[in-house]
């Protein structure tokens, strides 16, 4: 599943929340993905707040390996919220567009 060398950073985003959407959908076993789907969006914002606390502790301690870590833990919970949401990363991008061009 990794990134071939013609694909973009934000190409592996989309193609991440893609597989994302297909673990809600098709319930796999074995998937962890399908495991936070199926316990729910407590479960799901638990493990946005716990990648986010992580997130932070490694920012203020200045650890890059572990904000690189931490981070890509936060990016992956917070596309599984969007998804358990019925939202998605052109979502934030469109609000994030519109906000830049309202200044």
């Amino acid at each position: 599943m990794g990134m071939n060398k013609e694909e973009s950073p934000s190409d592996f985003i989309l193609k991440l929340q893609a597989i994302i959407q297909n673990r809600k959908d098709e319930s796999p076993e074995g998937s962890y993905t399908a495991s936070l789907f199926q316990k729910g969006i407590d479960r799901i914002l638990q493990k946005v707040g716990e990648e986010s606390v992580e997130y932070i502790l490694a920012s203020k301690n200045s650890d890059k390996e572990r904000i690189v870590s931490e981070g890509a833990d936060l990016v992956y919970h917070l596309l599984v919220s969007l998804s358990a949401n019925n939202l998605s990363i052109e979502d934030l991008s469109q609000e994030l567009q519109r906000r830049h061009g309202s200044k």
